[in-house]
């Protein structure tokens, strides 16, 4: 096997591992038992955010030094450090922390104690995060190698078995606008916010295999097959499964709840066990991951104000009061955060991948900074923004965005003499 294509299956697959997080599981069976028999369409617009835009921002990246700061940079300091600082608090103490020990609860412990105190039992969760991230300690990341290959093989088991041996007849449901709705359901994986951050990961690895910066695309480009064959079966087939649940799950089912469901129906009566200990594990060893590489960026943008461990504390009680929410509420409250985040970070990665012919960086700040403050506008209930073409699915920001970078050549055109320039 060549060096290149070997390389690029171990890059692939810690392309997957970066993306494929445990909590991310709920999402697309729910997104397939609500719309049923347009499971496809479903499948195809979760992708594309949920995987798609992911590896879209690694390549973004990859353009310069592999990290998001040096990406952001160009817009400005000021606007790296907030846009940095507001994507570590989303995947760290406000979203995607609290995530996964509301899931590991509801998932690992709920089912099968009921009565038990989710307080009490994210406590304990939160304490065996701190271990690990006050203690340095390999235990976490050697079971960490071994957990992800084993829930995946649970997976493709539960998948396969559920393809050949359907659990239930898959009907139309009242679901309108699919591909939209698919598209910002794929928000909730926030991959494509974890790819911006840990970007450099990639890269950094493809330069410690020897790869030239014009060899980088290339070889990211094969990873990603790698990547997103794994993914979109894991995602589509969860889809397709979850289609399969329309007359057997309750309307008000919760997507934690309907996952325990199809692990039953497929798997029998340890299939809720297994999934349940296994995705508990698998979420332990996610919360652990990003507790420890948000302490560390809050103690380097501080310079050292804000210490390590007292950043790891402070993260994780922020992080249990928001878990006990539960992940039903959790996801509410994610909706109209991702909403404003994701429009500034399509932007940025796509005026990035177009700066061959995107070339005004004044332009580009312009638009960046509309795609914010629509992003913003769409989410403030007193103002009515029904007018603008693609608002009703989700994506008003999208046109005055386009309209805004065109109007910035126009007037910070260097032909104009009249031109403003943004510092």
């Amino acid at each position: 096997m060549k060096k290149s294509t070997k390389d690029s299956i171990i890059v692939g697959f810690a392309l997957f591992s970066m993306f494929f997080g445990a909590g991310n599981l709920i999402f697309p069976a729910f997104l397939g038992n609500r719309i049923g028999s347009e499971y496809l369409l479903g499948i195809i617009g979760f992708i594309t955010t949920g995987v798609g835009l992911p590896l879209l921002a690694i390549f973004a990246c990859s353009k310069g030094d592999g990290t998001f700061e040096t990406l952001s940079n160009k817009i400005g300091k000021k606007f790296s450090i907030i846009i940095t600082a507001a994507l570590f608090i989303t995947v760290g103490p406000l979203l995607a922390i609290p995530r996964t020990a509301a899931t590991t609860f509801e998932l690992t412990i709920s089912p099968f104690f009921p009565s038990v105190s989710p307080f009490i039992v994210m406590t304990i969760y939160f304490i065996i995060n701190l271990f690990f991230v006050l203690k340095s300690t390999s235990i976490i990341d050697t079971l960490g190698k071994y957990l992800t290959p084993a829930l995946i093989i649970l997976l493709v088991i539960l998948i396969t078995k559920g393809f050949f041996i359907p659990i239930g007849n898959i009907v139309e449901t009242d679901a309108i606008n699919v591909f939209p709705s698919a598209l910002l359901e794929g928000y909730q994986t926030m991959d494509a916010i974890a790819a911006l951050l840990f970007a450099g990961i990639i890269t950094d690895s493809l330069k410690n295999k020897g790869y030239k910066d014009n060899q980088m695309s290339t070889m990211i480009l094969k990873s990603s097959f790698v990547a997103i064959i794994g993914l979109a079966f894991v995602y589509g087939g969860l889809t397709y499964i979850g289609a399969q649940t329309v007359n057997l799950a309750s309307s008000d089912i919760g997507k934690t709840t309907l996952l325990v469901l199809i692990a039953k129906n497929i798997l029998g009566q340890i299939g809720p066990i297994v999934i349940g200990v296994a995705m508990g594990l698998a979420c332990l060893t996610t919360s652990i991951g990003l507790l420890t590489s948000s302490s560390k960026f809050f103690e380097r943008v501080s310079k050292g104000k804000l210490p390590y461990n007292l950043n790891a504390i402070v993260i994780s009680i922020i992080s249990l009061a928001i878990a006990t929410l539960g992940v039903d509420k959790i996801i509410v409250l994610s909706i109209p955060i991702l909403n404003i985040l994701y429009p500034v970070s399509i932007t940025l990665i796509a005026t990035t991948l177009l700066s061959n012919i995107l070339k005004n960086i004044n332009a580009i700040r312009f638009g960046v900074y509309t795609s914010l403050i629509f992003g913003i506008l769409f989410e403030i209930p007193l103002i009515n923004l029904s007018f603008i073409p693609l608002s009703n699915l989700g994506f008003g920001w999208v046109l005055p965005t386009i309209i805004s970078i065109i109007i910035g050549y126009v007037i910070f055109s260097p032909r104009n003499k009249n031109a403003i320039q943004l510092d």
